[in-house]
């Protein structure tokens, strides 16, 4: 699990951020799941190691422009890129319309290859190896936060002791695999946990934007290996922040501190932080890491490999 930031700026572009974005690369499934769309993403994507091809799923958070702009150019590019692959696309129960009217008046067509999910609190997808859930966060409009989780996998089975021992291969490898306890032939009892490293813990990322503080982001974050939060505004301003329902500096490093989660990244950055201000980013940073120290700024096409859990049943 691998994400990239393609845009950390709110509301509007700035010359050095572009509107909000990120992608999780899962290179075990040659796949890309797309978090928020705003505009100029499919330019950030050209402008980065990423694949468009390779987009399978688009969560879009809230309706907001600097969220959605780019969605429709971005499907328009995939289907003329010709790569067949289906886009699964969740959000807010007004995406699909907004998605439809778009195709209408610009005479784009859709066929199959785009398929719209709206959102509630709850599961939103699951499959072999993952789930997706989301929550309701306190923003002007519905927004929705989404926490993914990574399905814990047995630890290696150790062949060489199996061997060893004069198991026999074949379906009972299988069995032992999964940690089951097999009765031989000759009457031995084997227990496959004691054939098997320790399990690897599943990964967890939250992304939480746009918001205010709330119990809803905490609820995603917990124990997640990265928690990306909004992080419009400096603590000094935490007015501008309730009266607009977004989050502070601080907030995000309270948010991340109640969650316990590894690493927080914070993003969605006010222009009016921007290079040659009084009051910078670097600021916000300072604020943060006072109340959460493993705290790090999010920039347009970092890139942070999100580390496995070995034996960590937490």
């Amino acid at each position: 699990m691998e994400i990239t930031f393609l845009g950390t700026s709110s509301g509007v572009p700035t010359r050095s951020r572009n509107v909000s974005s990120i992608a999780l690369r899962l290179p075990q499934r040659a796949e890309i799941w797309l978090f928020d769309c705003g505009e100029g993403t499919q330019h950030q994507l050209l402008r980065s190691e990423l694949r468009s091809s390779q987009i399978r799923r688009i969560f879009i958070t809230h309706m907001h422009g600097d969220h959605i702009f780019g969605l429709m150019g971005l499907i328009a590019s995939c289907g003329l890129a010709g790569s067949g692959q289906p886009i699964d696309i969740y959000g807010p129960p007004g995406l699909k319309d907004y998605i439809f009217t778009c195709a209408k008046y610009s005479y784009m067509k859709l066929f199959q290859r785009v398929n719209i999910h709206a959102v509630r609190p709850g599961l939103v997808y699951e499959d072999k190896e993952f789930t997706v859930t989301c929550e309701q966060l306190e923003h002007t409009v519905p927004a929705h936060g989404y926490r993914i989780a990574e399905k814990d996998r047995p630890g290696r089975f150790n062949v060489e002791k199996a061997k060893a021992l004069n198991i026999p291969s074949g379906p009972i490898y299988g069995e032992l695999k999964q940690g089951k306890t097999v009765t031989l032939e000759d009457g031995r009892e084997i227990r496959g946990t004691e054939l098997c490293d320790p399990p690897e813990t599943g990964r967890k990322f939250t992304y939480c934007t746009d918001t205010v503080f709330c119990d809803a982001s905490v609820e995603l974050a917990q124990d997640a290996d990265v928690l990306v939060h909004e992080s419009t505004f400096a603590h000094q301003d935490a007015q501008m922040a309730f009266d607009r329902l977004h989050s502070t500096s601080t907030m995000a490093a309270q948010v991340a501190l109640l969650a316990q989660v590894k690493q927080l990244f914070m993003t969605h950055f006010s222009p009016r932080y921007a290079p040659g201000n009084p009051l910078q980013v670097k600021h916000l940073l300072e604020e943060a890491k006072a109340i959460f120290p493993n705290t790090r700024l999010a920039k347009d096409f970092l890139t942070y490999e999100i580390p496995r859990r070995r034996g960590d049943n937490g």
